[in-house]
């Protein structure tokens, strides 16, 4: 994915990244590390667990061990809260504006990433590939594996590491909606192989069972289509904000802009009701299944 650092405040939508100044690199995560590190210090200060100090700061456990751990950011008011409950003299706070995303998820999508992990609500409409948040080790794999210019092993690893620890977003933030629409034929191409095909439809089944998650397939066939502009995202933050997020080949677009917003959430609305139901949506993933 790619993504730009634009300022969120703009009022306007912004165009992120070039064909030649986009650094496939991602950041490191010393101060991830350091940082899980300070807030952890001062949770035994305070005498306290994991599975105490969570239900205090508003967070599952797993999401604590996962930021003291240094594998993932901390969502936006942890560090707020943290430093707050645990009386930490600002130094959590202090720490926390040193924070750079951890090694395998670059800094061009630290944007929409941050927004991620404290969102009310995620709506995803895809038409090239399945989306992050819903892809097998197998199938990230295989695109990272296919991606010109060639990665190196090491790369491809960190890529698919962040790729697995963000898509525990899904089963951390079960208050959070997220709604995917896919087409039909991302299961039709077979990327990877039939095996690795047939895994994925198995893992989406699965996701889709989740009651934060919904999944609707627009099939193959469809006279109208409201998602011809292309793929796109739209995220909800906790203070009821909107943003949106596009992509090209060689570029992303975050938006802000409440015009463009609307005319997203538009196409988005037009598009659920023009994929197949929920249940519909299952039994054809099955079908896919049954015929591998």
């Amino acid at each position: 994915m790619t993504h730009g650092t634009d300022s969120m405040d703009s009022p306007v939508h912004g165009t992120f990244g070039n064909g030649s100044g986009r650094s496939p690199e991602p950041e490191p995560q010393y101060s991830l590390k350091m940082f899980g590190e300070v807030v952890k210090t001062f949770r035994k200060r305070a005498r306290l667990t994991q599975e105490q100090f969570a239900p205090l700061v508003g967070y599952s456990p797993e999401t604590v061990a996962s930021v003291e751990q240094g594998r993932r950011l901390p969502p936006p008011d942890f560090a707020e809260r943290a430093d707050s409950i645990l009386d930490a003299f600002g130094v959590i706070l202090a720490a926390a504006k040193h924070l750079t995303r951890k090694k395998g998820l670059a800094s061009w999508f630290r944007q929409w990433a941050e927004l991620e992990l404290a969102a009310l609500s995620l709506y995803t409409y895809e038409c090239r590939l399945i989306p992050g948040l819903l892809q097998t080790p197998a199938y990230a794999r295989t695109l990272f594996a296919d991606q010109l210019p060639p990665l190196a092993d090491e790369q491809i690893e960190a890529q698919l590491a962040a790729r697995l620890e963000r898509q525990q977003l899904l089963r951390e933030r079960p208050n959070t909606a997220f709604s995917f629409i896919l087409e039909e034929h991302l299961f039709l191409r077979d990327l990877g192989g039939e095996e690795v095909t047939r895994e994925l439809l198995d893992h989406i089944l699965d996701l889709s069972e989740l009651r934060n998650v919904d999944i609707q397939i627009m099939p193959l066939v469809r006279h109208h289509h409201a998602g011809l502009h292309g793929p796109m995202q739209l995220l909800e933050t906790p203070d009821h904000q909107w943003f949106g997020y596009l992509e090209g080949q060689e570029h992303g677009q975050f938006v802000s802009d409440p015009k463009v917003i609307s005319a997203l959430q538009m196409r988005c609305a037009n598009m659920r009701s023009q994929a197949l139901s929920l249940d519909d949506s299952q039994s054809l993933m099955r079908q896919m299944r049954g015929a591998r």
